[in-house]
């Protein structure tokens, strides 16, 4: 297998940005790819002048000639010829496209694209000239391809990270004229397929050194070959099929009351939840599905702006103790209905609706997009599924509605919206003190209650998270929220890195797709400096749930942090585009603009933030960075009033040259254990502290000096 450095030992970020113009290196060595050992010949760099190579997050197109070992030793004058025409047609296409071949081993070709789309456009172009080709009768030239997104260092004219390893995983599995995509790039295409192309889903498969499995795609085009040999994985059958998907909408509250929409979304949500979980269905984010409410829309123009094949929506109409509700299912292609339902019972047998409408659903989508008409046996094995599916769930209706409002509220993450949701929440486990999904939202509640947004003290606030955390684990072992919970208690307040992340790992692997634990997991990478596994989850998220404010948020951070403030802005601006009231995003965005140099931009976006926090830590540096000292001390006095901000209070002593007081703060916030202190590596402003001699010991102490 041809080796990465997966780019674990990043350079010390800086300021400026990193030199993306160093020279290709040039190299004669052994390589082996997928089970073929082959010499790589000297690589031939062919940027144009005019075009820099991609940086950042990036799509890597990989391509090598099926059995060009044997051809070789049996056809080598004729190959010789065959593989400069191969080479040529290679490089037509990828230039076309604007990709940039940063890599050749014998007959493999490694290009870097700026976009998922580009690239795709690029394989088909090859694979449609290859393919067109009259190569000689002994000479069968059968290309594989693969593509996979993800970001990494741009060093020496050459790649660094994990994509380049995953990318090349993925082509050893492939077969000659086949074209395969990881499931991030195929999300990132979205809806801009070449014309006439389609994606068709092969199931999941474990890669080789690639932890957990990973959904895989093929690439079809009219006139390509379409028919293959099972991918080559020494793996258990996959899951077949054409991975049926499916967006919940939110369901209309035909009640006329704030409370009963609450209600209605929340249905719609459990809806949404539960086949999340079901092994085989992909299912449109809630934030981004949530996004069409109120909205008029027709049903094929949202299934096409969520890629999905099917949509569920729904009314409910809520009396009293009694509940109305109705429910269809429609295929977009045909705008049809597949299923329809009508309930109409007491309120406390909503889970028993709840469970009705989600097995039609799962049955009905399986017998339509993979004919499994198998009648009382899969009806039998969908309930077990759905039983599955709804770990945790409590079974008292009044404290799951007090659970889907509290959720609501804390999603806001204002504070009277955090602060109101734990009220909600505890009423919940009060009422059932068996429910488990509830006890795991208290918990992450109150890690935001006390770790983001400092509304009560760290002390309290994360010994009551720990105990919520323990409850719903202790209930429920292998509730991936639980989990997550834990997770942020582990790495905000305990500081316990390895136990974090042994925690953080567990839930990723009981909720893969889930978007909250995802961006969790980025923000924990990110603070220890995994900082292209950090970018390539948030990136993942996004592509799951391309409406999540937080998601584009978190990326902007970690784009920061890592000295790419350009792409950071792109990110935070999407953020404000999305949520233009989002606390906490201004003052990013005003962060950018101070290592950008746009000093006047960066004050305007701080004295926008509502969290006064952040809002005065940004004031301090914008006055400071424009020359403005009598207004950069009043902030800092205000700052320093706030003394639960230690951390805060540390930033913005450093960047304003006040190093001593700097490390004064930074002594106070470990006496509270302020939860901002596990991300003090990556963090710009505290920069200046690197080179004072108190800086190693004071990592040391905080177990961060390796």
């Amino acid at each position: 297998m041809l080796e990465f450095t997966l780019g674990r030992n990043r350079r010390k970020p800086s300021f400026a940005r990193p030199d993306m113009t160093a020279g290709c290196r040039r190299a004669e060595r052994h390589a082996e790819w997928g089970s073929v050992v082959i010499r790589a010949r000297p690589f031939m760099a062919t940027r144009r002048a005019d075009r820099s190579p991609p940086t950042g997050t990036v799509t890597f197109l990989f391509s090598d000639i099926e059995g060009s070992t044997r051809l070789w030793a049996t056809r080598h004058s004729a190959m010789q010829a065959a593989v400069a025409r191969h080479d040529e047609l290679m490089r037509q296409a990828i230039a076309a496209r604007g990709g940039h071949v940063f890599k050749t081993v014998g007959d493999a070709f490694c290009a870097a694209f700026s976009t998922a789309p580009q690239a795709l456009l690029a394989g088909l172009s090859a694979q449609q000239a290859l393919h067109a080709e009259p190569w000689p009768e002994a000479i069968p030239i059968r290309v594989r391809m693969a593509l996979h997104t993800g970001a990494v260092e741009f060093r020496d004219g050459d790649y660094f990270g994990s994509p380049l390893n995953h990318v090349a995983r993925l082509l050893a599995i492939a077969h000659g004229e086949q074209t395969l995509m990881s499931e991030i790039t195929r999300d990132l295409c979205g809806d801009r397929l070449p014309t006439g192309s389609t994606l068709q889903a092969l199931g999941e498969h474990r890669l080789k050194d690639i932890a957990g499995r990973e959904a895989v795609f093929q690439l079809l085009h009219p006139g390509l070959p379409s028919t293959f040999p099972p991918l080559r994985t020494a793996d258990a059958p996959p899951i077949v099929g054409d991975s049926p998907s499916i967006a919940v909408l939110p369901f209309v509250s035909l009640s006329g009351d704030v409370e009963n929409e609450y209600f209605a979304d929340g249905l719609a949500e459990e809806l949404l939840s539960v086949l999340s979980k079901i092994r085989g269905l992909r299912v449109a984010s809630r934030t981004s599905a949530f996004s069409f409410k109120g909205v008029k829309i027709d049903t094929p123009t949202v299934a096409q702006k969520l890629n999905v094949a099917t949509i569920l929506e729904g009314s409910v109409r809520k009396s009293g103790k009694r509940v109305r509700i109705t429910a269809q299912l429609i295929q977009a292609a045909t705008d049809s209905h597949l299923w329809s339902g009508s309930y109409d019972r007491d309120l406390e047998d909503i889970f028993a609706v709840q469970d009705d409408i989600t097995q039609s659903v799962v049955k009905e989508l399986r017998a339509t997009l993979l004919e499994d008409r198998r009648g009382v046996p899969a009806s039998a094995a969908v309930k077990d599924e759905v039983r599955e599916a709804t770990k945790g769930r409590g079974e008292n209706a009044e404290a799951h509605r007090l659970y889907l409002q509290g959720r609501s509220l804390v999603s806001r993450r204002t504070q009277g919206g955090v602060t109101t949701g734990i009220e909600y929440l505890r009423q919940a486990v009060d009422l059932d003190p068996e429910f488990a999904l509830a006890w795991a939202a208290l918990a992450y509640a109150q890690t935001i209650e006390a770790g983001t947004g400092g509304w009560t003290s760290f002390e309290e606030g994360y010994r009551h998270a720990r105990e919520s955390a323990q409850r719903a684990l202790a209930l429920e072992p292998d509730l991936a929220e639980g989990h997550m919970a834990l997770a942020l208690v582990q790495w905000g307040y305990d500081w316990d890195w390895s136990g974090a992340n042994l925690s953080m790992r567990r839930a990723l692997e009981l909720a893969p797709r889930n978007v909250d634990v995802i961006l969790a997991a980025s923000m924990r990478a990110a603070g220890l400096g995994r900082v292209d596994e950090a970018i390539e989850l948030c990136r993942r998220a996004i592509a799951l749930d391309p409406f999540n404010v937080l998601g584009h948020r978190y990326l902007g951070l970690v784009l920061l942090n890592s000295d790419l403030p350009d792409e950071a802005e792109a990110a935070l601006k999407r953020a404000l585009e999305l949520n233009p009231l989002g606390g906490m995003t201004r003052a990013a965005l005003g962060q950018t603009y101070l290592a950008q140099g746009r000093f006047p931009e960066a004050l305007a976006e701080f004295e926008k933030e509502s969290h006064e926090g952040f809002r005065l830590l940004g004031l301090s540096m914008a006055y400071h960075a424009l020359g403005q000292e009598t207004q950069s001390s009043a902030a800092l006095e205000q700052l320093g009033d706030l003394s639960a901000h230690a951390y805060l209070n540390a930033q913005a002593n450093a960047y304003c040259g006040n190093v001593d007081l700097a490390f004064q703060w930074l002594e106070r916030a470990y006496v509270q254990r302020n939860a901002g202190l596990p991300s003090m590596k990556s963090q710009p402003s505290l920069r200046a502290l690197h080179g004072d001699p108190r800086w190693r010991p004071f990592l040391t102490k905080m177990r961060l000096g390796e």
